[in-house]
């Protein structure tokens, strides 16, 4: 399509196409051959089966049906391309064969309407897999034109919004849905292996939290009250871990009200998981044992090669903040005395920094500054600053920080794990300093303390490391998708006007 083409132009064509397009069904309808009342067609096979099993189904009679997605006019004889849910096959239709009446209909027959085809498998003498029809039927109608390939290609906004034609003209992006529900598979199939239970808890919940995240707000009518959609699926699984299950996870939708760009969306997908007695050190070989196991299902090897760059999925760096931020940016955490001294080296490195940020914010913001854009290779990331942890367990021998572990690959963020908190007197301390500080930052939030998890926690919560992870991410890292978009069937789009 033209770039020159305006809106407009594109409007009115589709406009006409629909027009003729609706007159042809119109005259089907009135004829008593109305295609959408058909309700069933039954196939025999699927175009990849026939392919992969040419030798064995070669001058059987097969029923398939697809899209035609091309078709050549040939006087007597034509050619057209079916697609099914599996692979395109080519037919080859003869007026002898199938009637004079039904290949005059079938010349009549648009692009991107949905048939019925029985047919012997053969092969042409060019070596073309095909079937040759002995019988057609037009089963649905397309009342509108399949855009032309270019476009389908290179215009990403109707791609998103439209994405069952983005899955037409573009099969090959349906490969990378494929693929994501395979790791999703796989990744339960693994949890599961090791004693995990899989469960469901509520999206809709009766208090915003005092987390960072801005959840999204709605009403529940019959009991007159404001329910936040969750931000995380963490404190109700860890109830379940009081309760009694040693070993949960939960694959959960996420809604956050919050930026969009290529690695967030409103509505994403997670993993967290929770298992009693270790700790984030062995959260750490999990993720580790996780991740080789998938990538070796999913890609048939360790090594692998995203937007360009090869990343050993194999081989995981270990690091503490405080390694990792003296390696790259030269600030060493143990040499600050005091925060004054730690405010000042980030000054020296032009960070900006509160003006009563302690020793710990400021590492977590050199961090920011110098650190995650240079972990390419798989790497954990550990002990974190109590400051902005509020949910992780300090370490005994140095309280400053926690057993906290963020995991990096391609300068990407990809999960994160704690040593948790199990502490009821401690959490609700951490609990009200953070509702204060988001009350401060936005005085009409409705932010509070969740003290039915406090009363679990007072009940006893075993020792339990805990894990969450973006799924989409990882869907992104193992299909060589730029994009959170595109590794999203129905990402969050702003409706045109």
């Amino acid at each position: 399509m033209s770039e020159e083409r305006t809106m407009e132009e594109t409007a009115e064509e589709l406009h006409e196409q629909r027009r003729i397009r609706g007159e042809k069904l119109k005259a089907l309808q009135q004829e008593g051959r109305d295609p959408f009342q058909i309700t069933k067609f039954d196939c025999t096979a699927k175009n990849a089966d026939i392919r992969a099993k040419f030798s064995e189904m070669e001058g059987k009679t097969v029923t398939v049906a697809g899209r035609m997605m091309s078709r050549r006019i040939m006087g007597k004889a034509s050619f057209l391309d079916l697609r099914d849910s599996t692979d395109r096959m080519q037919v080859y239709v003869k007026r002898d064969d199938v009637g004079t009446d039904l290949y005059a209909d079938f010349k009549k027959w648009d692009i991107g309407d949905i048939l019925g085809v029985e047919g012997v498998v053969f092969r042409t003498q060019k070596g073309e897999i095909s079937i040759h029809a002995t019988r057609l039927l037009l089963l649905s109608k397309s009342l509108l034109p399949l855009p032309e390939k270019f476009h389908g290609l290179k215009d990403t906004d109707t791609r998103y919004r439209q994405r069952y034609l983005d899955l037409i003209v573009n099969p090959e992006v349906k490969e990378t849905f494929v693929k994501r529900s395979l790791i999703l598979k796989e990744l339960r199939a693994f949890l599961d292996d090791r004693g995990f239970l899989e469960v469901d808890t509520p999206i809709l919940l009766p208090l915003e939290v005092g987390a960072s995240a801005r959840p999204f707000v709605t009403h529940h009518n019959t009991l007159d009250m404001d329910m936040y959609l969750r931000i995380e699926t963490e404190l109700c699984l860890k109830r379940l871990i009081v309760g009694g299950f040693d070993r949960v996870y939960e694959v959960g939708r996420i809604f956050r009200n919050e930026g969009m760009d290529t690695k967030h969306n409103p509505e994403f997908t997670s993993i967290e998981l929770y298992q009693a007695y270790t700790d984030y050190k062995g959260m750490m070989d999990l993720v580790e044992e996780m991740n080789i196991s998938l990538v070796k299902k999913i890609c048939g090897k360790t090594v692998i090669t995203y937007q360009g760059t090869e990343i050993d999925m194999g081989h995981w760096e270990r690091l503490t903040m405080v390694e990792a931020v003296k390696k790259y940016s030269g600030c060493d955490y143990n040499s600050w005395e005091s925060d004054e001294d730690a405010r000042a080296c980030a000054k020296e490195k032009g960070v900006e920094v509160p003006k009563d940020a302690t020793k710990g914010i400021v590492l977590a913001e050199l961090f920011d500054a110098f650190v995650e854009e240079k972990l390419i290779q798989p790497t954990f990331i550990y002990d974190y600053p109590v400051e902005n942890s509020p949910l992780a367990k300090r370490k005994p021998e140095n309280p400053a920080f926690t057993e906290r572990f963020e995991y990096f690959i391609n300068a990407m963020e990809f999960g994160n794990a704690f040593s948790e908190l199990n502490d009821p007197i401690d959490q609700k301390a951490r609990f009200e300093r953070q509702v204060a500080a988001k009350l401060a930052e936005e005085p009409d939030s409705k932010a509070q303390v969740d003290d039915d998890y406090i009363t679990a926690l007072e009940y006893g919560l075993a020792p339990t490391g805990g894990l969450g992870f973006g799924v989409d991410r990882l869907v992104m890292l193992l299909t060589d998708s730029a994009s959170i978009r595109d590794v999203l069937l129905y990402p969050t789009m702003k409706p045109k006007e």
